[in-house]
């Protein structure tokens, strides 16, 4: 379920995506995988569920300024074999403090990140910090380079 207003943002993950494992094209595809690439079909189910998951996690974070709260409600996301096959900038967010938590626990966690997060903030003062300039980057010109992060200082703030 994904929610984006202007108080919140969130995805609540309420189990893993699976696919119809009785589809005739899946059951082929996988028998093929398996004789060509040696590739267990459970590997493929899982690694195929989890990929589903982290696009639909990712929807909440559209740019480098963006936050949003992502809820993993399912215990196999507790699991190092699940939890693994999600990408790296979602992995690096699960911390141990925040995995397995009460509802109250986690509404809680969530108010407090949420109201941190929604404090107002000027583009210029994270430049070079959590935001890039354009003379960060390494194959742009230097006339750009110094055009690009002039313009985005006096850009005006997000929120």
């Amino acid at each position: 379920y994904q929610r984006r207003v202007h108080g919140w943002r969130a995805v609540l993950m309420l189990g893993i995506p699976y696919v119809n494992v009785e589809s005739r094209v899946l059951k082929e595809r996988l028998r093929w995988m398996e004789t060509k690439l040696q590739i267990r079909p459970e590997e493929f189910l899982s690694f195929d569920a989890l990929r589903h998951a982290s696009q639909c996690i990712g929807r909440v974070i559209r740019s480098k300024s963006d936050y949003g709260l992502m809820v993993l409600a399912d215990k196999r996301f507790n699991r190092l074999d699940k939890r693994t096959k999600l990408p790296r900038w979602i992995q690096q967010y699960i911390l141990p403090a925040n995995v397995n938590l009460s509802t109250d626990v986690a509404v809680q966690v969530a108010k407090t990140f949420l109201l941190e997060m929604a404090q107002p903030w000027q583009r210029k003062d994270q430049l070079g910090k959590t935001l890039l300039r354009l003379s960060d980057l390494p194959d742009q010109p230097p006339a750009k380079r110094r055009a690009g992060a002039d313009a985005a200082a006096a850009a005006p703030p997000v929120g």
